[in-house]
């Protein structure tokens, strides 16, 4: 009996390691070897064309005291300030209305997700005609309101421009998140809120919101992770400016790769990917202990 056991064991073990052989060995190409290479890359000067000079802790230096860097982080943070808030809260909204629905309600929370597979390219270029100077949306505030808001031409308002361009894109992705944790929710709490007298209010400060403390939670990573990750909208429509406020570290990183490799090349933006790998992280670890809790449904 004992043999057959150990025997039955043994068989698990081979199809186990038969599964997800495949996967190791795609990840220790695609993955490990990209960040055994970056490691290096940290530590040396190269320039594409001669060979890596070892410098030790010189471009860690560097990066510490550009000035551009520390402008980078904090238009970062300025972002997150208008991102986070603004697709939080309608994706909040747009979950509960996903959830009132009783007809065609897959038909609704897929066409809010045509956003989130739309190109980054493309949409950036309809915004961009959207609120250009001249575009539909300031057209219409001038006639019908006499002004018109400079959206490209002003640091704030070109981040808020950006931050609703994103959100515009992400909050049918997050909706559908809240949406799932709202159906986790067991309807006998709120038949039992109302037979106690609860109003709507207290419903959903005493019940909704604290069940749905792991949608929110995965909800403000994937949003502090696109924080630190944007590139196409600030790319495209504002090449980083006016006055360099819609910088971010991705620009930054490309930049310093490979245009300026003359001068700083990859080992430079080698530090700056891990410096804003740790910094996102360090975000996301301070959300998770700040406001994650374990929640039970059953």
């Amino acid at each position: 009996m004992k043999q057959k056991k150990s025997k039955f064991k043994r068989m698990n073990a081979i199809k186990g390691w038969t599964l997800v052989t495949p996967y190791i060995i795609h990840q220790a190409i695609f993955f490990g070897y990209a960040l055994g290479w970056l490691g290096y890359l940290m530590f040396v000067k190269w320039n594409y064309l001669t060979p890596p000079k070892w410098v030790g802790f010189d471009n860690f230096i560097r990066v510490l005291t550009d000035e551009i860097f520390w402008l980078v982080l904090l238009n970062t943070a300025n972002f997150m300030l208008y991102f986070i808030p603004i697709s939080l809260l309608a994706a909040i909204l747009l979950g509960m209305a996903f959830n009132k629905l009783k007809y065609v309600k897959t038909f609704v929370v897929l066409s809010f997700l045509v956003a989130n597979i739309s190109s980054g390219v493309g949409y950036s270029i309809v915004f961009q005609k959207l609120l250009s100077e001249s575009g539909p949306i300031n057209r219409f505030l001038f006639d019908h309101f006499d002004f018109t808001i400079p959206w490209f031409s002003r640091p704030q308002l070109a981040l808020l421009a950006i931050a609703l361009m994103v959100s515009w894109k992400f909050i049918g992705y997050y909706g559908l998140i809240f949406l799932a944790g709202l159906n986790a929710i067991p309807k006998s709490l709120y038949e039992a809120a109302k037979l106690d007298g609860a109003t709507q209010w207290k419903q959903f400060t005493k019940i909704t919101l604290p069940l749905l403390n792991p949608s929110l939670v995965m909800v403000l990573v994937l949003q502090i992770t696109l924080s630190f990750g944007i590139f196409t909208e600030p790319y495209l429509i504002t090449g980083g400016g006016p006055m360099k406020r819609t910088y971010m570290f991705m620009m930054y990183i490309y930049d310093n790769a490979f245009r300026k490799f003359t001068s700083t090349g990859p080992g430079f933006a080698s530090v700056i990917s891990i410096l804003a790998a740790a910094i996102s992280f360090s975000c996301i670890f301070l959300v998770r202990k700040s406001i994650e809790k374990e929640v039970n449904l059953v």
